[in-house]
């Protein structure tokens, strides 16, 4: 599992015993980052706050941000914390992961432990638990270091050593486990240690903020008193509250005399008095204040009434200013009533609370606040005690909760008004504890409490933490610490009630909860309750099969659900009796801890209360009669029902069931069912829920059929509630009786025929892969729940572990429920099959946009109502997988394309089919593979479908990788997904797209023509980007094609093809250029001056990078146009070395070149001027520079033409960049200078060339070019910023100094100047002709103005007619702008980066070692960017361009090859 490094609050659960790896987003590449955690280093013990750094893994051995990782294998369950940090910010961001411990199935009932009785009796009512095949809860609370007195027989003495040793009895004899309450917030509030150390909770002396409220407080008991004396009658407030005037009457009496008999406010008062003269002596003295206006009150820390003071600094500003303001006393008379009124309101007369009857001291008017361990004394008598501190520390505040409070804040805190504000839910039976920051404020209580915790962990297999939300985070973590000291692998459950998911998921990251309560009777209607199944576990059924290696998920806490807590409100109150069943049932479906509390199943129908219930629990007796009180068995309540319920729930988990669908077949009725993924067999439970009384609800009698994919084994339970006529319900005394008058009938394990709820079954078929039962029902009335277990049909399930046998081969997850093949096809091992692909092969195969299947008469596959795939090759479908998968989308159009017929099944494999060689066996595999798949049922065709997918595509892209360089074999995955742009770009169409090379050339591929039968060549061609630049004439660019070249193939190991491609290209050379639009030589047109020098550059990039790669020079050159103005000639009948056709380009530059293309005019450009057909390149004698050109015509990169009327830029180039444009100067410069070293080393015939000049023939040394082009660049194209600068001809067009020209002697002077990142190519090519530090500082205001996230701006967003938009489609009257004049005007170009990278990387090496760190650091955060895109784009490549900022641009290829290539490139240079 791979866990990207941020900030985060959400949970990340990681199962023990996997490995964790620590990734690096993009943000953080190329920056110094460091890991830190607190799992323990192996053999230490786990300390929460010692972390430790962990090492980075490179798996490329090489410093490759985007591979590298740092893991952790996770041995140890718990919560454990890690941080990172950048440079050196120690935390720059963090989180938590919580390690669950191995849980294989739980079911759980929760008992009040007072209720089991003595010790000796547990047994006896605790295997009610056992008969039911469940685990226990048992819920203990007073003193936490000694056994509870209640549950020792007189005259014995049991320790917390017998419990330890029942519960391992219960453990051994009975297989089941024991989890107990921890409580950390609050302890009995007759528990003889808080008496003995009242600092331990929260009382008037160390909280003295609470003495208001302890006032409030009292003054209500004694009103409680009166009214129960009746002294408030006449007020119209009796002993018996039963309406709203005597709510009314609360109000008035709490206004008129509670109130103002206590006084509250004098505690929030200043002594006037006193204040006053204090004033007046600082004002008579004139000190100087200081201090802020406005009148302040001071509130005094111990809450004396009027001990308040006035802020004297403040008021003496107030009064010697002119901004005076009064204050008003805080009053919280209102909400204190309102709260008052509302406990009353719910406590006595609301039908859903407990309606305690008259106002007595047992039940008094509200709960009190605070414990009072003194004889009955006056109101006045204890007010005086207030200023006892002896007595006052006894006084100690209880525990509750408040509705909708920050469960983050701790409510008995300074600051906090819950007890003065009434607004506490309080439990009076407990006090709230006081733990401070740590230890230090409070050792007793955090020793005691640690010493109780290390007995739970001892004794117990787990833990529940009551109240958790209340409980203060720091002290869970420490007391949780304790207790996985003691046992490493203790289940932690937790009950919350915070109301946010966001804030669940705080506790849980912190302190490693394994499961949080989650409840059933939370649902108002079946419907919730069938979702919340869904909510709480499982995949849905037919879900993907996840990678090994995947990224780490957020997920939801997992879930213990329960069909009632003992917090709740009883269901059959809510709901109805006959509901228990169903509900338990639709819960035991549930894919998750699954549970219920002791009563529910006895259908006791009221809530046991923790606080008041003092009966006991039945006893177990498997012949109890109902009409029993004292003894429960198989026929009380719904047990059989549950017992049968649980053990399916772990039957379902043990063997792998973990896929969930929940179908509401109508209102009342939920079909869950429970899929197991290897076997695929299914449990269908049928529910019909009972939520309103049949006896006063009339329910439809029409029960809807049911169908039911697949064969019937047996039904696992059929079970309803009956009412059997044992007497009504009545609550006995001793005893925690259910109601006697209903149980359950139930059968188990019967043929489909001998069900009495099912009516008939019929079977129909829909195909040859449905197989599908109808199910009609007769008796499935309210309370019913019938469990098919359900199988596929024999021949689906012989043939789907046919498939799982031959998947195995590609992944172990396949191997439970294969079978092998009794008649396997005559296939190749898939492997070796595999290898005998060639990579244009795999072009095919993975790759090919629709205008390139188009060419072969096909497409991409067009999902209906969707949208068309990006490739035909399985890579099309592997990008919308990709993110179909991880969220296991089955709603997706595809899955429903997948699931509605096999038109897309059979596209993938007969596409291939229908080609020879290799290819066509790797299209009958899969199609053998889909024919297997096609008997399944149509909901397990997407997870198979992307089984077969997924294993052949990796299979591919290995045997990719082995016919690639080292480079590629052993680089990252960054590497290895750019080097897939080789594969993406590089291929052969049905028609050659490159002209014939000499037929005397080795290792040429040849093919059969489909229409003339005649052998030709089939070269790999590349193209220029997808999906515009792909096919027809079309495809190949000479400019692209070379500025990809290097990357793509060369680098990728691709030689052979890389060099015919070179030789192709050579052979329609023509004027000293070759084409720019290739055309398959034919249709060439040569109007560019650049394409010549980029093809020059990777010839000697091939001689440099090619074992022997200086033969290519001697390779013959098949001309097509051995002169200017021939017709294309034959295929061998003109050749020469290709070291001759270099030396013609080089002769025809330095003689010049001048001509007219051919068929100028509308015909080969209807925007250009005729102007523009003109083409000019040639050397200039005075610096060497090739210059052309004209301001009509755009010959390098930046090629566009003015196309819109209405804006009158038709015909005119936006950036025509004549002259002698820097890149192409560089390029020259590297071509002349390799020439030069070549002819030194004897591989090179020619060191000049005769040339006439001046109506003279004379010859140039390619060595005084060479030099001539070293002495003037700087001169010439360097933009210092100094006026006074010798070689500055311009100084008034100077717009940014510290850079190099764009260009030199342009026909508009002020396009020499414009910032561009051209530049930078030239800086790459030859960087001999820059001083380093010149360099460098070009290169930083490069960096600061034209760097976006993935391109380079192509001009300075402080040039006039900057514009960072491209829209083609635009046409409007903006000269800048209409038709897409801005392409290279300011969108970002991506290429370009790759140079400024790599020049970075250069000159910082120059530089030293600091700046050269620094700069590898920026590539890899540059390059991170690159990274993203690449793996999140559907086309899995880099665009052509963005708008200004990154922004996505919809004119623009999705993938462009020279994108790829120089990205490539720069991961090469590091």
């Amino acid at each position: 599992m791979q866990l990207l490094l941020c900030a985060t609050v959400k949970i990340f659960l990681c199962p023990l015993g996997f490995e964790l790896q620590f990734r690096l987003g993009p943000s953080l590449q190329g920056r110094k980052v460091m890991v830190h955690t607190n799992y323990p280093l192996e053999g230490q013990p786990f300390q929460r706050h010692n972390f430790h750094v962990l090492e980075w893994n490179y798996p490329s051995g090489k410093d490759d941000d985007s591979d590298k990782f740092c893991s952790l294998n996770l041995k140890i369950a718990g919560s454990y914390q890690y941080y990172f940090g950048c440079g050196t910010t120690e935390r720059s961001g963090g989180g938590y992961i919580v390690v669950d411990p191995v849980l294989y199935c739980i079911t759980i009932q929760t008992y009040l432990s007072k209720c089991l009785g003595h010790l000796d009796d547990w047994p006896d009512r605790l295997r009610v638990a056992k008969e039911s095949g469940l685990f226990q809860v048992l819920l203990l609370l007073a003193d936490q270091l000694a056994v509870n007195p209640d549950f020792i027989p007189e005259g014995q003495s049991y320790s917390w050593v017998d419990v330890g040793a029942l519960v391992e009895k219960l453990r051994k004899e009975w297989n089941m486990l024991c989890i107990t309450d921890v409580v950390y917030n609050h302890t009995a509030a007759n528990s003889v240690w808080i008496r003995e150390h009242p600092e331990c909770g929260y009382n008037l002396v160390n909280s003295p903020h609470l003495r208001p409220a302890w006032v409030l407080d009292r003054a209500l008991w004694h009103l409680t008193t009166r009214v129960a004396e009746g002294r408030y009658k006449a007020k119209g407030l009796p002993a018996d509250i039963t309406n709203d005037s005597h709510l009314n009457a609360i109000r008035t009496v709490l206004r008129q005399d509670l109130f103002p008999e206590i006084k509250l406010w004098e505690f929030y008062q200043v002594k006037v008095e006193s204040a006053v003269e204090q004033f007046r002596i600082l004002l008579q003295n004139g000190g100087k204040t200081g201090g802020k206006p406005g009148l302040k009150i001071v509130q005094d820390p111990q809450f004396r009434r009027y001990g308040n003071t006035v802020d004297m600094d403040s008021a003496l500003e107030t009064f010697c200013g002119t901004n005076f303001s009064t204050c008003t006393p805080c009053c919280f008379y209102d909400q204190a009533a309102n709260c008052i009124v509302g406990n009353v309101v719910y406590e006595r007369l609301a039908d859903h609370g407990p309606k305690l009857g008259p106002v007595n001291r047992k039940n008094p008017l509200v709960t009190r606040y605070f414990t009072f361990p003194y004889q009955d004394m006056t109101l006045e008598q204890e007010l005086q005690l207030l200023d006892q501190p002896d007595k006052s520390c006894h006084f100690l505040a209880h525990n509750g909760w408040v509705m909708g409070d920050d469960p983050l804040r701790n409510f008995a805190e300074p600051g906090s008004n819950v007890y003065l504000r009434r607004e506490l839910i309080c439990w009076g039976d407990s006090v709230k504890l006081r733990y401070g920051n740590g230890p230090e404020d409070c050792p007793y209580l955090w020793a005691h409490m640690q010493k109780y915790t290390e007995i739970t962990a001892k004794y117990f297999h787990g833990v529940r933490l009551d109240n958790c939300h209340s409980t203060p985070l720091h002290v869970a973590e420490f007391m949780l610490d304790v207790a996985r000291a003691v046992c490493p692998n203790l289940y932690v459950v937790a009950e919350l009630f915070t109301g946010s998911e966001e804030l669940d998921n705080i506790f849980v990251t912190k302190l490693g909860i394994a499961s949080l309560i989650r409840e059933a009777m939370s649902a108002g209607d079946s419907h919730e309750e069938g979702r919340l199944v869904y909510r709480y576990g499982g995949e849905p059924v037919g879900a993907f099969v996840q990678p090994s290696l995947r990224p780490l998920m957020p997920s939801i806490a997992h879930a213990m659900f329960l069909d009632v807590t003992h917090d709740n409100e009883c269901p059959i109150q809510l709901r109805s009796a006959l509901d228990s069943l169903p509900s338990s049932a639709i819960v035991s479906m549930a894919c998750c801890a699954t549970g219920s509390t002791r009563g529910y199943d006895e259908l006791v129908p009221h809530q046991i209360s923790v606080v008041k219930e003092e009966r006991f629990y039945p006893k177990w007796n498997p012949a109890a009669p109902a009409t029993s009180a004292s003894e429960v068995g198989f026929h009380t309540g719904i047990i059989a029902g549950k017992l049968a319920l649980n053990k399916l729930h772990q039957e379902l988990a043990a063997q792998g069931f973990i896929q969930v669908y929940v179908d509401q077949v109508d209102a009342d009725i939920v079909a869950i069912t429970r899929h197991c993924p290897s076997t695929h067999q299914s449990v269908v439970a049928v529910c019909r829920t009972a939520f309103k009384d049949p006896k006063t609800h009339q329910y439809d009698t029409n029960v809807p059929p049911m169908f039911i994919p697949g064969k019937i084994e047996e039904v696992i339970l059929e079970a309803r509630t009956v009412d059997r006529h044992a007497g009504t319900y009545k609550k006995d005394d001793g005893y925690i009786n259910g109601m006697p008058e209903y149980t359950v009938e139930i059968k188990e394990h019967i043929p489909l025929q001998d069900s009495t709820v099912v009516k008939q079954a019929g079977v129909t078929s829909k195909g040859r892969s449905e197989f599908v039962q109808e199910i009609t029902f007769q008796k499935l009335t309210p309370g019913s729940v019938i469990a098919f277990r359900v199988s596929l049909d024999p021949k689906a399930q012989k043939l789907v572990g046919v498939l799982r046998h031959y998947l195995s081969q590609f992944s172990p997850k396949y191997r439970r429920g294969s079978t092998a093949d009794e008649n396997p096809p005559e296939l190749c091992v898939f492997h070796r099959l595999m290898s005998k692909l060639t990579l244009a092969d795999l072009n095919v195969l993975l790759f090919r946009c629709d205008s390139e299947e188009q060419e072969d008469g096909g497409g991409c596959y067009n999902i209906p109502g969707w949208e068309t795939l990006k490739y035909a090759g399985l890579q099309g479908l592997m990008s919308v997988l990709a993110d179909i998968r991880p969220n296991n989308d089955l709603g997706h159009p595809v899955c429903a394309n997948l699931r509605q017929g096999d038109w897309l099944i059979d596209f993938v494999s007969n596409r291939l089919v229908n080609r020879e060689g290799p290819l066509a066996q790797v299209g009958q595999w899969l199609g053998a593979m889909f024919n297997y798949m096609k008997h399944i049922p149509r909901y397990l065709i997407p997870c198979y479908f992307d089984a077969i997918l997924v294993s052949t595509y990796t299979t591919a892209l290995d045997a990719a990788y082995k016919l690639m360089s080292s480079f590629v074999q052993n680089g990252s995955s960054f590497v290895r997904h750019l080097a897939l742009g080789s594969i993406q770009m590089c291929g052969v169409g049905r028609f050659p797209a490159l002209p014939p090379l000499s037929a005397k050339i080795e290792d040429v591929p040849y093919r059969v023509n489909p229409i003339t039968g005649q052998k030709e060549q089939c070269c790999v061609s590349l193209a220029a980007g997808l999906p515009h630049f792909s096919s027809g004439i079309f495809r190949c660019w000479g400019r692209d094609t070379f500025i990809a070249l290097r990357g793509l193939m060369l680098l990728t190991g691709r030689h052979t093809e890389a060099r015919n491609i070179i030789l192709a290209f050579a052979g329609t050379l023509r004027h000293g250029l070759i084409p720019n639009l290739l055309g398959e030589g034919r249709c060439a047109r040569y109007n560019c001056r650049d394409a010549l020098w980029w093809w020059l550059q990777c010839i000697q990039d091939y001689a440099t990078h090619v074992p022997q790669g200086h033969e290519i020079l001697n390779c013959l050159v098949t001309r097509m146009y051995p002169t200017d103005d021939c017709e294309p000639r034959k295929p061998g009948e003109v050749e020469q070395p290709l070291y001759d056709v270099i030396q013609e380009a080089l002769q025809r530059h330095l003689e010049g070149i001048s001509f007219r293309e051919r068929n100028a005019g509308p015909k080969i450009d209807m925007n250009m001027r005729d102007e523009g057909f003109s083409v000019a390149a040639k050397v200039d004698p005075a610096t060497g520079f090739i210059s052309g050109g004209n301001r009509f015509n755009c010959g390098t990169w930046m090629d566009k033409m003015g196309e819109s009327e209405k804006a009158r830029n038709k015909g005119m180039p936006a950036t025509p960049r004549d002259g002698a444009a820097v890149e192409i100067v560089g390029l020259s410069k590297s071509a002349v200078r390799w020439v030069v070293e070549l002819h030194a080393k004897g591989l090179f015939p020619y060191d000049g060339t005769k040339i006439h000049r001046d109506g003279k023939e004379v010859f140039v040394s390619y060595s005084q070019w060479n030099q001539q082009l070293q002495q003037s660049f700087e001169a010439a194209f360097w933009v210092s910023g100094d006026p006074k600068d010798p070689n500055e001809k311009h100084p008034d067009l100077v717009h940014k100094k510290g850079i190099y020209k764009d260009s030199y002697g342009a026909s508009g002077p002020w396009c020499d100047y414009q910032l561009r990142p051209n530049f930078t190519i030239a800086m790459v090519v030859a960087p001999e002709l820059f001083t380093a530090e010149r360099a460098w500082k070009a290169l930083d205001v490069a960096e600061k103005k034209l760097l976006g996230p993935l391109g380079m701006k192509t001009l300075d967003p402080d040039d006039m007619v900057y514009c960072g938009v491209y829209d083609n489609a635009l046409d409007n009257d903006n000269y800048n702008l209409a038709k897409g004049f801005n392409y290279h005007q300011g969108p970002e170009w991506l290429w370009p980066v790759g140079y400024f990278l790599r020049a970075k990387l250069y000159f910082a090496k120059k530089l030293g070692q600091e700046t050269y760190g620094q700069t590898v650091n920026l590539v890899k955060n540059v390059l991170s960017r690159h990274y993203t895109h690449l793996e999140r784009s559907p086309w899995r490549g880099l665009p052509e361009l963005t708008n200004e900022n990154g922004q996505y641009c919809k004119f623009s290829c999705e993938t462009q090859a020279w994108s790829l290539a120089t990205v490539l490139e720069v991961l090469y240079d590091l």
